[in-house]
């Protein structure tokens, strides 16, 4: 009865909502000492003191596959179905960054594309650290805007398979949401307005400034375009090599492990070929 969803949960995604998260992960929480212990009669009132006590994300480690209590969390979250105003301040707070790096798990788990976009998407501008267990049991140091990345990109973050949700510009072009404009945008946009203030009084006190301040202003507007679309470029030019970074390190892990299981094989062959011969010399 204890790892059974609430009985008026609603069905996310068409399917049960802690079926989200895999079965043999699944069985691992349920086995886990901090499930048993500490997720035990949780409700969505007791939830927030447990996530307040987190000190790091991720997903599991180690060879026999120990859940995180960041995952412990997030599957209970799914079993009793906090309300959704709950899951938004979650993501709201700004005192505790694990609670907010938990409720927009969640929200990415449970919501649809547009409210992925429409409260993850602010996160952005949270430049905070925060510590995530590998699946080596290592702690590594990475920012919020970067996990929120991964949650609106990747498809598995914290070893769970994230539903997919519509590209970005799909839903522009059906009006379904709104243009990104990104905080460096605004500034200048209020930069220009400020100008444009600026130059409609100049032009009625000293009229015969008109044309040239009109030639400075364009002259400015390109400049900031052009530095506008340079910030943009370099944008994308980070986002690819973070991208192609976690490639490489894929790419290594996986070299490691075929490494191993190639030298776990050839000693397996050497000491079934030394057997045969211990045999062979007791035969004669």
């Amino acid at each position: 009865m204890a790892n059974r969803t609430v009985k008026d949960a609603k069905s996310v995604h068409g399917t049960n909502p802690q079926y989200l998260v895999e079965k043999i992960i699944r069985s691992r929480i349920y086995d886990s000492k901090y499930w048993k212990e500490e997720c035990f009669a949780l409700t969505a009132e007791l939830l927030v003191d447990k996530a307040m006590e987190l000190r790091f994300i991720g997903g599991v480690f180690g060879g026999n596959i120990k859940p995180t209590p960041f995952l412990c969390l997030t599957l209970k979250m799914l079993q009793i179905q906090p309300e959704k105003d709950i899951v938004v301040e979650f993501i709201k707070n700004e005192e505790f960054k694990y609670v907010r790096a938990l409720g927009a798990f969640y929200m990415r788990l449970t919501g649809n594309s547009l409210d992925s976009y429409k409260y993850l998407e602010p996160l952005y501008n949270d430049n905070r650290k925060l510590r995530r267990q590998n699946r080596d049991a290592q702690f590594e140091m990475i920012h919020m805007d970067e996990f929120i990345d991964e949650l609106l990109r990747d498809e598995r973050v914290c070893d769970v398979i994230l539903p997919r949700i519509q590209k970005r510009h799909i839903l522009e072009e059906n009006n379904e949401i709104e243009a990104k404009i990104s905080a460096l945008e605004d500034d200048l946009d209020e930069d220009m307005d400020l100008e444009d203030d600026s130059k409609y009084q100049l032009e009625d006190l000293i009229p015969e400034k008109k044309e040239r301040d009109r030639k400075r202003d364009r002259s400015r507007s390109r400049e900031r375009r052009r530095r506008s679309r340079s910030h943009s470029r370099e944008r994308h030019k980070k986002d690819k090599d973070r991208k192609d970074r976690k490639d490489r390190e894929r790419e290594k892990e996986k070299d490691r492990k075929d490494r191993d299981r190639d030298r776990k094989d050839k000693d397996r062959k050497e000491k079934k070929r030394e057997d045969d011969r211990y045999r062979d010399r007791d035969r004669h």
